[in-house]
């Protein structure tokens, strides 16, 4: 083949593959379509073949349904922020089991667990990704022990990456800038905790916390709006077994004293204990104080001096 043939022959192929991309037949300008059956792409006006032999970059098998789909699809796990790897390095499986499930000989075993052991330390090559991989994993053991939904772990690994990646970690636990990037996420995703909450399950002390969450707040420019009294009822008023009514009366009453102005400079755990706590009392549902300071985890006496104002306010806004 001549070098002026070689040309022409490129030419079409560039003038093809320019069809197929606009959609359009350069004989007549009508649609182009892909007619699977005979790997084509043809004008459905004048039947012009504009491309032939095309190869499927699809799966050979078919689906009905999506149970079926996962159940024939052969890739992996997609990626997530809340591995070090983000997954994307092989694990190899603590049964000392072959293919078939029989049992591994005592030297086949001895030489699985070498692998295991190498293949650890291959995960982890140097001491950022140790550093990462350690605090991650106290992260979704926080997360886990606060029942925290899966959402709130990716935006925690998130936060934590950042901070890591802008070097702020020199001079501060890896405990301690994990629990604030929980913290934090757990405030920004809608989902908030309580300090006491979160350092209970923590490592490191309040005093630690909320230094490093300041730090890392201002250093990464995190929006976090202040926590609503109103978020923490559902997950209260459930561990109390407590009525919809008496849920919607306590959020009624946060919503009047923050009409009031009355929820500024106060916790907003306070609040919200305060207002189940008057609700119980409006609908007659039998629930103590000292219950609701067990499950919220705020004094007796907060709760009595702001269910009070809580109630005042309520009566104010409904005589006006």
């Amino acid at each position: 083949m001549t070098d002026t043939r070689i040309r022409e022959f490129e030419k079409e192929e560039k003038e093809t593959e320019n069809e197929v991309e606009e959609g359009v037949c350069s004989e007549c300008g009508g649609r182009l379509v892909n007619d699977e059956e005979r790997a084509e792409v043809i004008c459905e006006d004048c039947g012009l073949v504009v491309e032939e032999d095309r190869i499927d970059p699809g799966p050979e098998w078919r689906a009905f349904n999506p149970q079926e789909r996962d159940r024939k699809s052969r890739v992996g796990a997609p990626t997530t922020t809340m591995m070090h790897d983000k997954g994307l390095s092989t694990n190899i499986g603590w049964q000392d089991k072959d293919a078939y499930g029989k049992s591994l000989s005592p030297r086949q075993r001895e030489k699985m667990q070498r692998l295991r052991r190498w293949n650890e330390r291959f995960r982890t090559r140097n001491s950022k990704e140790r550093n990462l991989k350690q605090a991650l994993g106290e992260i979704d053991r926080m997360a886990s022990a606060l029942g925290l939904p899966e959402n709130v772990r990716e935006m925690a690994s998130v936060i934590y990456r950042r901070a890591l990646n802008d070097d702020l970690l020199p001079g501060r636990s890896i405990e301690g800038v994990a629990t604030a990037a929980l913290y934090a996420s757990a405030r920004q995703t809608g989902t908030p905790r309580s300090l006491d909450e979160i350092s209970d399950v923590s490592r490191v002390d309040k005093m630690e916390l909320t230094r490093t969450y300041r730090y890392i707040v201002r250093q990464l420019g995190l929006e976090v709006q202040p926590a609503d009294p109103v978020s923490y009822l559902p997950r209260f008023t459930s561990e109390l077994n407590l009525s919809e009514e008496a849920e919607r009366r306590a959020r009624e009453l946060l919503q009047a004293a923050k009409k009031d102005g009355l929820h500024s400079g106060k916790s907003p755990v306070g609040l919200a204990a305060a207002a189940i706590y008057a609700a119980a009392l409006l609908t007659n549902e039998k629930v103590t104080q000292s219950e609701v300071s067990e499950v919220t985890d705020v004094s007796e006496v907060t709760i009595r001096n702001r269910y009070k104002e809580l109630l005042e306010s309520a009566e104010a806004g409904t005589a006006a």
